[in-house]
């Protein structure tokens, strides 16, 4: 009897997979919702919005945007990892979700292995953007700093944030200290810049070039590796004095785990297709950030090499 219950179980089994099939080759089957775990607006949205206009055609589903910000963009991840694994429920992730939560000692309502990678759209470097008047360039910066003998303050999101650990890549790759100030977001960090409470702040790209762009900060040098922002061909990268001060964040789409090959296959697809508008990539250049692309099994070597990457770093700071 056990003999003909296992054949019936594998007979069934074997009855699905086409249904199973079918169901993944018809993908999507209805709207597709991206999650960003970020409010409206800021470089996330701004990617994610951008990305979904032009993937939605491409998969003759829209693709509807659902922003859920809060615990560190736990409370989306979460809402993503538990979803059901089919694709029609997508992240957007960004690094403090896929590298920096899952190596803080803190529980985590989800994990890493929760989600599955589907494609890593972009990376996005830190601006060091300092006070206009201060300094206009990197050896004017370093000699200020080291004149200053650590006095300088500079912002940052909180001690284990992505902007506080391109802050401390930098001031170890120039031998320098300032003091850190944190925040709760880029927004205040340029008014206290603006108004001459902050000395330095290191931020993103679009909060780094709006800075630039009020004409009351200078950013004197990005993290990013590669070639120079094509936004700002005159300010270099701190990489161009060393290969270990490059120091960025980045966005990525993920469905939940054990969602069908086939489905990822499918997003990964129209995820690379829509990369490649150069309307797209100029809106995202101009936010300061380098268009990316590869296959899912490209987006988690990525992860893998981000974690190994900061691992240390985070578990000092953790400490401090």
């Amino acid at each position: 009897m056990q003999r003909r219950t296992i054949l019936r179980g594998t007979s069934a089994l074997a009855l699905g997979l086409p249904a199973l099939a079918r169901a993944a080759e018809a993908f999507p089957t209805r709207p597709v919702t991206l999650v960003v775990p970020f409010p409206p607006g800021g470089a996330t949205d701004v990617a994610a919005r951008t990305l979904a206009e032009r993937m939605a055609p491409l998969l003759g589903q829209p693709v509807v945007i659902d922003n859920k910000p809060g615990a560190q963009t736990a409370i989306g991840a979460d809402a993503v990892a538990r979803a059901a694994p089919d694709g029609h429920t997508i992240l957007m992730a960004s690094g403090t979700t896929m590298t920096l939560n899952p190596l803080l000692p803190e529980k985590l309502s989800y994990r890493a292995e929760d989600l599955a990678p589907i494609v890593l759209v972009t990376t996005l470097p830190f601006g060091i953007v300092v006070r206009k008047g201060l300094a206009a360039d990197i050896p004017g910066f370093v000699a200020l700093a080291k004149s200053r003998g650590g006095g300088l303050n500079y912002g940052s999101n909180g001690p284990t944030s992505f902007n506080n650990i391109a802050a401390i890549v930098v001031m170890e790759g120039l031998g320098i200290r300032m003091q850190e100030v944190p925040y709760r977001g880029d927004a205040q960090q340029l008014t206290d810049l603006m108004s001459g409470t902050l000395d330095v702040i290191s931020v993103g790209g679009s909060s780094a070039l709006a800075a630039m762009r009020s004409g009351r900060g200078t950013i004197i040098g990005w993290t990013g590796e590669g070639e120079r922002l094509a936004v700002t061909p005159e300010v270099p990268n701190f990489a161009e004095l060393g290969p270990n001060m490059v120091s960025q964040t980045h966005f990525g789409l993920l469905a939940p785990a054990r969602t069908p090959p086939a489905a990822i296959a499918r997003l990964n697809a129209a995820a690379l297709k829509a990369m490649e508008a150069p309307e797209l990539r100029q809106r995202l250049l101009d936010e300061g950030q380098y268009v990316r692309g590869g296959g899912p099994e490209d987006y988690a070597a990525y992860l893998r090499r981000d974690h190994d990457r900061w691992r240390d770093l985070i578990a000092r700071l953790a400490r401090a």
